[in-house]
């Protein structure tokens, strides 16, 4: 990658004030990009990632993805404050502990239910309003962020498990659709990586188990995650469209 090779590029970034969506923020704007940086609740940090950020004019958004209604809206001020809309970055994601053989039905609920909104929904509704946007333009790219819990099962957060299987599926059904139309739709499934949803597990008790599920005896980072959403975007890996590429540091292999 060169350090121009987004330049005049719109790029939408979900769950960018922290981690992996952070990570993904500074290394469009450090190749060109116009950043549209998104977040829920911490205005705050999310103010921080925007200042951080070099060229520019980038843009800040709010919005609550749990409820469907907000992925329109978003798309929508993108378009109009930026004036197209050509990556599209599907990060933002919960992650809500409902293990099946000790929760009760209302925990149970309320997980299923907000983590489907946030981690399949939202994304579904998003690249739709995205891809409506980029059929008017010359085409554009979709980087949706799964997860290796997809393939491997996520036994105390089910939920988690279902939704990033059902986006993998997504995907690749997008993918099919919208080559024809010069749209491209990318998949990553990272393992463990060092942020603050993962934190809790990789620096308490269960720290060395996570990390040695690796053979590099150590969790992913930010960064090596951003470099592959930047090579996706890219016009190189047109060909790879509907990929999924594992990204977990070979702790978990496919067969």
């Amino acid at each position: 990658m060169t350090p121009r090779d987004f330049e005049g590029k719109i790029v939408l970034v979900t769950g960018a004030s922290r981690g992996i969506g952070k990570s993904v923020a500074e290394h469009f704007a450090a190749h060109g990009a116009r950043v549209a940086v998104h977040y829920n609740t911490n205005r705050a940090t999310a103010e921080k990632v925007k200042a951080s950020l070099p060229g520019g004019p980038h843009l800040l958004l709010q919005a609550d993805l749990a409820n469907p209604v907000n992925a329109k809206g978003l798309i929508e001020t993108v378009g109009q404050e930026m004036g197209r809309l050509d990556v599209l970055v599907n990060n933002a994601g919960i992650y809500e502990l409902h293990p099946p053989a000790t929760a009760e039905f209302p925990q149970w609920k309320e997980a299923w239910d907000r983590t489907i909104a946030v981690n399949l929904t939202a994304p579904a509704h998003l690249s739709y309003f995205a891809v409506q946007q980029m059929l008017r333009q010359t085409g554009g790219s979709i980087v949706n962020i799964s997860s290796r819990g997809a393939f491997r099962g996520e036994p105390k957060a089910p939920a988690y498990g279902a939704a990033k299987a059902g986006l993998n599926a997504l995907g690749q059904s997008m993918a099919k659709a919208l080559a024809p139309h010069n749209i491209f739709i990318y998949t990553i499934a990272p393992g463990w990586v060092e942020t603050d949803m993962a934190s809790p597990y990789s620096s308490g008790s269960e720290g060395d188990e996570v990390k040695t599920q690796s053979p590099l005896n150590r969790i992913g980072r930010p960064e090596e995650i951003a470099r592959i959403v930047l090579f996706l975007a890219s016009e190189k890996s047109q060909y790879m469209t509907g990929c999924i590429i594992d990204a977990n540091g070979a702790s978990y292999l496919r067969t």
